[in-house]
């Protein structure tokens, strides 16, 4: 059990029969009642963001999400298979347990498989990838006092903002928490 009180940022918690991450916290001792923590939360299961206000004293079970590297192998339209390099076990997962997480993630490439007493909930991509582009338009020469970006489409399908010097065929290096290019390879 962990008390509010005792939260901090990356901290996984069991609330309301859903297992939620610590996003931001704040403690609070207003000139009046008593002091509260406030917290952002988000829920590993949907990805939804909810803003919750918490007594200190208020204890709740600490939640042990289990990690596992496995390779990503391919897509069926409707199921996308992950295989356990180690004993070759597979799973499948729906869109609906993976969301966006997979749209900077090629065939074959290693993830983590995110579970909660056994149940899977979701996937971690690496956090940085390498991917090459595959569409974009061509920059203007000159363009470049601004800093400015275009949007180029990735190998994955996946839309990132690019800047103007980039073009087709140039491989990028993608954030995968953000969406947001970092460099050329």
């Amino acid at each position: 059990m962990v008390s509010a009180g005792d939260f901090r940022n990356g901290l996984t918690i069991e609330y309301e029969k859903n297992i939620f991450v610590v996003l931001e916290f704040q403690h609070v001792k207003p000139g009046k009642g008593a002091a509260f923590v406030r917290t952002k939360l988000r829920n590993l299961k949907t990805g939804s963001i909810i803003e919750k206000s918490f007594r200190p004293s208020e204890k709740m079970p600490k939640a042990h999400i289990e990690r596992k590297d496995m390779q990503y192998l391919y897509t069926d339209g409707e199921l996308f298979h992950f295989m356990d390099v180690e004993t070759y076990d597979q799973i499948a997962l729906n869109q609906e347990q993976l969301g966006d997480t997979l749209k900077f993630v090629k065939e074959n490439d290693m993830v983590k498989i995110l579970s909660h007493n056994s149940v899977v909930f979701g996937i971690e991509p690496p956090l940085f990838v390498e991917l090459d582009i595959t569409h974009t338009e061509p920059g203007m020469k000159g363009d470049t006092a601004t800093g400015a970006t275009k949007p180029a489409t990735v190998e994955t399908g996946a839309q990132v903002n690019v800047p103007l010097f980039v073009n087709i065929g140039d491989k990028i290096k993608i954030d995968t928490r953000t969406g947001e290019y970092l460099s050329r390879v």
